[in-house]
């Protein structure tokens, strides 16, 4: 049994499989998901588990070498705003309908149960060598 890191097995399993350039999608409870990528949904109850802690213990596990996010999380949430430019000197910001479309490209799908507008990112995997 692991004793640290991700402990959701299909989580896990689903880190491990990723790819350099593999897309993943961390998303609140109300982002559309399309058909297509693996979805792992932690949703629990309304903010639980949140945004702001999924993505931090995805970045533990991931090497990241871009993030992608709406443009109208600035104005729409100003905290998540603020999360995600901490942690993504290089944020991409596209229209929200343009990250919906992205979506479809990605590997895996982390729904949190975020319930603030426009707390979602999608990374872009990098390698550690």
């Amino acid at each position: 049994m692991k004793k640290s890191g991700v402990l959701n097995r299909h989580l896990a399993g689903a880190l491990a499989e990723l790819g350099h350039g593999d897309g993943v999608l961390v998303c609140d409870a109300g982002m559309p998901i399309p058909p297509g990528p693996r979805v792992v949904d932690l949703a629990f109850r309304a903010g639980t588990p949140s945004f702001a802690e999924v993505l931090d213990g995805l970045l533990d596990e991931l090497v990241v070498e871009g993030a992608t996010a709406a443009l109208e999380v600035r104005d729409a949430n100003p905290e998540a705003a603020r999360l995600l430019e901490g942690r993504f000197p290089y944020l991409g910001l596209v229209t929200h309908d343009e990250l919906k479309a992205l979506t479809h490209s990605a590997r895996l799908v982390v729904r949190t149960g975020e319930t603030t507008p426009y707390a979602n990112v999608l990374l872009r995997c990098g390698v550690f060598f």
